[in-house]
């Protein structure tokens, strides 16, 4: 069997580059070298090279997170150049990267999500009224950022201006939403019209981390991840559930994960990721490890949904 020629993407520009380039080693190694062809790309100096040779390529994985590579910007050139990639398009991927629509369209679903309040960048905001209409403790976050980059738990009401900054730091917009006291999972999804929930993972950060950061996320030991989580069969199906609906109702394609807290046993949903995590450790290679996948075959897997999905809406096709 030929070959396919695979334009291997990490990096990028965003706040998360280290953690793509990482991802993007680890997805390298594992990839199966009698498959495929892997030439690497960095979008930060690439660009131009990735349309140079989008001819001979013959599929891209994209392994970015962040602005300009998980929003929908890198989809949108690709379709441009007639190359298909693993996961969503570029609708699935701005809807999702951007936390305020997300929240939107799972309420609009029927989904349940914390309630939250939005901040433009430049524009007044009466800390009291926000503090009394959320209550403390309080979430800040950037609407468009991942792996927590810019986030705050604020837990008195005299910080949450600076936690304000901080989050304005990393996006003119920002979501301050309802702090959730109760125990994290993640569900992690694979497939195109049929899609397969993936075993649930019950996340554990340290008890020196108030909430899974980004050292939670990535220095070794910090977090305890359980996989199966450690619940009923009914909580089970019930996170596959949502996981499978927050991912139809996002638009996304071939795979998501979807982060989750549980409390008084009401789930809420957090975000949808488009682009999870793709170190053999990482959230969902983990949840894919125990649903009988191997780090390469769940490569494979995305690959193989993602020339599906290409040979069905691809534009070009006479």
């Amino acid at each position: 069997m030929e070959k396919l020629t695979v334009a291997l993407l990490s990096g990028g520009i965003s706040s998360e580059r280290e953690v793509s380039i990482n991802s993007g080693n680890q997805v390298f190694k594992a990839l199966d070298k009698s498959k495929y062809d892997i030439r690497r790309y960095d979008p930060k100096t690439d660009l131009k090279k990735i349309v140079e040779d989008a001819d001979e390529i013959d599929f891209a994985l994209l392994i970015l997170h962040g602005p300009f590579g998980e929003d929908g910007t890198i989809q949108g050139m690709l379709d441009l150049l007639n190359i298909p990639y693993q996961g969503s398009g570029v609708i699935g991927s701005s809807v999702a990267m951007n936390k305020v629509t997300s929240k939107q369209l799972y309420i609009q679903h029927g989904l349940p999500t914390p309630s939250f309040v939005i901040l433009r960048k430049g524009e007044n905001y009466d800390g009291e009224n926000i503090v009394e209409k959320l209550n403390l403790p309080i979430v800040v976050k950037p609407v468009q950022a991942g792996s927590s980059v810019g986030m705050s738990i604020v837990k008195d009401g005299n910080d949450l201006s600076k936690a304000i900054d901080k989050a304005f730091d990393v996006d003119n917009n920002i979501l301050l939403e309802e702090y959730i006291k109760g125990t994290e999972f993640t569900c992690g999804v694979l497939g195109n019209d049929e899609i397969e929930a993936l075993p649930v993972i019950e996340i554990i950060p340290g008890e020196d981390c108030d909430f899974f950061d980004y050292e939670a996320k990535y220095v070794p030991g910090k977090t305890e991840e359980i996989c199966p989580a450690r619940i009923s069969d009914e909580t089970t199906k019930e996170i596959m559930r949502l996981a499978i609906e927050a991912h139809k109702c996002l638009v996304c394609k071939g795979y998501s994960r979807t982060d989750f807290l549980m409390k008084d046993n009401n789930l809420y949903i957090l975000e949808t990721n488009t682009i999870p995590g793709m170190t053999a450790t990482s959230l969902l290679p983990q949840s894919a490890n125990v649903a009988g996948y191997s780090f390469s075959e769940l490569l494979d897997k995305l690959i193989q949904l993602g020339i599906e999905e290409y040979k069905k809406n691809n534009i070009y096709k006479n």
